[in-house]
């Protein structure tokens, strides 16, 4: 995979064409604080984005991250990635 030298901001602006790299991307950088402030939720909302559009990577990441996380912000994450898919 190409390693993306941007910003969580512009990577947030580019998330929109639904490609499943670059919301792998934005997984990463928000998991690791890389560029943003760490946010294990909005970490997980961007790994499921990237893992419902096929991304393997972004399936493991997810449940990684998972196993550090309560249900609530789980369901929290969930709940993002749901109204996500529903503006884009």
């Amino acid at each position: 995979m190409a390693r993306f030298d941007a910003t969580a901001t512009d990577f947030a602006d580019m998330a929109s064409s639904g490609n499943a790299d670059i919301l792998y991307e934005l997984g990463l950088m928000y998991a690791t604080g890389r560029d943003c402030m760490h946010d294990i939720i909005a970490a997980h909302k961007w790994f499921n984005l990237a893992a419902y559009l096929g991304n393997e990577a972004a399936k493991v990441r997810r449940e990684e991250i998972s196993t550090e996380m309560s249900r609530v912000e789980i369901a929290e994450a969930q709940k993002a990635a749901r109204e996500w898919i529903t503006q884009h």
